[in-house]
């Protein structure tokens, strides 16, 4: 059963106005990954469930198929990630 922390596809916890997140997301959308997002603005548990991932407050989190995470990743870590 997929869980926040092994989400059976990428899961992406950010919100419109974090420019960081707007660039990850970008990044995820021109290779054409398929993921999930939680947008913090919109759902009422999504900080929660962001920090329960990372124990961070910062956005984006990026979280992986294998359980493995970014907080907010670079462009070349997030590509390099995705190789």
């Amino acid at each position: 059963m997929a869980t926040d922390t092994a989400p059976d596809r990428i899961l992406m916890f950010g919100a419109e106005w974090c420019g960081d997140c707007r660039r990850s997301k970008a990044l995820l959308d021109r290779q054409g990954v398929e993921y999930d997002y939680v947008d913090l603005e919109a759902v009422d548990d999504g900080a929660d469930r962001a920090y329960a991932v990372s124990g961070r407050t910062q956005i984006p989190v990026v979280v992986f198929p294998d359980g493995t995470f970014f907080v907010e990743p670079t462009d070349a870590e997030l590509a390099a990630k995705l190789g």
